[in-house]
């Protein structure tokens, strides 16, 4: 996760810290909303995704917005999640390939308004 985390920081503008935070809570976001076996599927193919310890309870109706709390919380704006997220999502692509990506966006309501 060091590439990703550096990625963001130059991206996004924001600290390792923080990077790391959003990392957890997006992946969180991803195993409590997403389908198990795509989601599963993906972080295999991300450099160091799976020992990402997640907060978790961003399931049910209002999951995407319980986790753009938690990203604001973590003290990034609206510029910076959108950036973060888009950056998280391109190297997913990288690594794990545009159809796997785009299978688990499109299977979480509203997520593609941020990528």
């Amino acid at each position: 996760m060091d590439e990703l985390v550096g990625r963001l920081v130059a991206a996004a503008g924001i600290s390792e810290q923080t990077a790391r935070r959003a990392v957890e809570i997006i992946i969180g976001f991803l195993k409590d909303a997403g389908p198990p076996d795509k989601v599963a599927e993906l972080l295999a193919k991300l450099p160091g995704a799976e020992a990402i310890e997640s907060p978790g309870g961003f399931g049910g109706m209002m999951g995407a917005m319980a986790a753009f709390n938690a990203l604001n919380n973590a003290g990034l704006d609206m510029g910076e999640i959108q950036t973060v997220t888009r950056e998280l999502v391109a190297f997913a692509r990288q690594h794990a390939g545009s159809q796997l990506v785009d299978d688990v966006v499109g299977s979480i309501p509203g997520l593609g308004q941020f990528v």
